[in-house]
């Protein structure tokens, strides 16, 4: 018998006793009573990834182990302020239907579990994250559901403090791990002061270690970054290679989630950063999108999904309890992306995972032509819980725009609208004169706009989510919307994504039109789904 078929059963074996041990988890038990009574919420999305009995923030440690997907994420099981923060933990076969199970790393010496990356080696998975009051921390886990975490030297590897007091020349934060010549590095987010200014920017500061418990800090990672705003931040950061080149997500607390593209330097130990752009395109809450979590697809993409932020009380919201206020839940995660290098400097994105499975019933509208300011509601193609595919030939409209959750006076309704060649311009793409070459240079814009989502009083408003997206002259629109009861995330050609909460107060806000602007414009096609929900639970 080979040792490999040795070393998988043995595997099978350890998997079928876990599996044993979960059946009378009471933490489990517990996650599926809460699931119950939390689904008649109607805003809590039925195939978004949403934490089971608590409030939630970042995603953590996204990584693929013995062919399983694993997500953890900050998770709140005693509250907030009071409580402590863990690292929660649900695993997917497909990346899309989510298995709960028990949390995963426990606050200690640390005061709370933060956010983190993993690293996955051939026979472990490596956790790096910050511990609250103590400094960046290293865990790891070996057995086949990652359920049991052994935390490296029991204390932080990186102190937040020097032993003897003096400045240190880095921020300790957000970290990520990665591997090079059989030694390990890690980023920690921070900031250093830019210039005569002296404003705050972006310097994810980077460490070098050969055995996980003793780190060397090296110097600044990030080199030639002009692509960052003042006050950017660098928190949870995650590096991998893209294609032949390489990005960096993050997370700014001033301005959202982004991400920076570059050639690694491996003898310098630098990136050279050469381009950067946004996952987020207003301001995080409320109702933005927030940090990343992000790990290579093995096929030169890679997977990132996002915890996107309340813009309302959830149920239980800073009530008090007997000993602590209580949030019951408030963030979820979005789809998981698929983002792709298709040029130097240009990232595609598509949703990704087996959406598919989540289809539904089914209506089909054919060509139809759409006259110049004129509203067209589509009959029959109406829910709050749903995935629409359309192509629009915008022709001589200069906007056109689909309404979604809409009521039938339009008291609601959520606006994503197209604007053709009203962005910026992009001189590279010039490739001649005149006013079609100039046209040539534009990106368009796409928008999702909650001016008018919802007549729910604690509902707070939001600046219309904008974001550029460039489609060549003749190219026609293709959207992919997802519609989850208080989320809607619109993917563009394969080449951007726009997401935003909202939160219809009527119970007939389903219904979907079209609108062309200033001339017409011709609908090519446009499939709807009713989604199914990923949690075995009923309201």
């Amino acid at each position: 018998m080979s040792t490999t078929h040795l070393a998988s059963t043995a595997d099978d074996a350890a998997r079928a006793a876990q599996e044993a041990q979960l059946r009378a988890d009471p933490s489990l038990a517990r996650f599926a009573e809460s699931r119950r009574r939390l689904a008649a919420d109607p805003h809590r999305p039925i195939y978004h990834f949403v934490s089971p009995e608590s409030m939630m923030n970042d995603p953590n440690g996204l990584c693929r182990w013995r062919g399983q997907w694993h997500l953890f994420y900050q998770a709140f099981p005693e509250g907030w302020p009071n409580g402590r923060i863990y690292w929660g933990h649900a695993v997917s076969d497909d990346l899309i239907h989510w298995r709960d199970l028990p949390y995963a790393i426990a606050p200690g010496p640390e005061k709370h579990c933060f956010s983190g990356a993993t690293l996955v080696e051939d026979d472990r998975v490596i956790a790096m994250y910050h511990g609250v009051g103590a400094g960046n921390m290293v865990a790891v886990a070996s057995d086949p559901l990652l359920l049991n975490w052994e935390k490296v030297t029991g204390q932080a590897v990186i102190p937040i403090q020097s032993p003897d007091g003096p400045p240190l020349p880095y921020a300790v934060f957000d970290p990520c791990i990665w591997k090079k010549d059989g030694l390990y590095y890690a980023l920690s987010g921070g900031t250093l002061p830019h210039g005569p200014s002296g404003r705050r920017t972006r310097a994810d500061f980077l460490f070098r270690s050969a055995n996980l418990e003793t780190w060397e800090y090296l110097h600044p990672f990030v080199e030639e970054d002009i692509f960052g705003m003042a006050g950017d931040d660098g928190a949870c950061p995650y590096f991998w290679p893209i294609g032949d080149r390489h990005i960096l997500l993050h997370f700014s607390h001033h301005s959202g989630g982004k991400y920076v593209l570059g050639d690694y330097d491996t003898a310098r130990d630098k990136l050279v950063a050469t381009h950067g752009g946004r996952f987020t395109f207003g301001p995080w809450h409320p109702g933005g999108v927030h940090a990343p979590s992000a790990t290579p697809d093995g096929q030169g993409g890679v997977i990132v999904i996002f915890n996107m932020n309340q813009a309302k009380p959830s149920p239980g919201w800073l009530t008090i309890s007997p000993d602590q206020p209580v949030a019951e839940w408030n963030q979820i995660m979005s789809l998981p992306r698929r983002l792709m290098l298709v040029g130097k400097d240009e990232l595609a994105v598509e949703p990704t995972g087996d959406i598919e499975s989540l289809r539904g019933a089914h209506q089909r509208v054919d060509a139809l032509t759409l006259p110049a300011n004129q509203e067209i509601v589509l009959e029959g193609v109406q829910g709050n819980a749903m995935e629409i595919v359309a192509e629009i030939d915008p022709q001589q409209a200069p906007m056109v725009e689909m309404n979604v959750l809409r009521s039938p006076g339009k008291e609601e309704t959520t606006r994503i609208v197209f604007y053709r060649q009203r962005g910026y311009q992009n001189w590279e793409r010039m490739t001649g004169w005149g006013m079609d070459a100039f046209a040539s240079t534009l990106d368009s814009f796409i928008t999702i706009d909650s001016s008018y989502s919802s007549e729910l009083p604690h509902v707070l408003s939001r600046a219309p989510e904008t974001a550029p997206v460039y489609l060549a002259p003749d190219e026609t629109l293709k959207l992919r919307v997802f519609i989850d009861r208080s989320v809607i995330e619109v993917f563009v050609n394969g080449r951007q994504c726009v997401a935003q909460r909202v939160y219809p107060g009527r119970p007939d806000s389903l219904w979907v039109s079209l609108r062309a602007q200033g001339g017409e414009a011709v609908l090519r096609s446009l499939d709807a789904w009713k989604m199914k929900s990923i949690y075995d639970v009923e309201a």
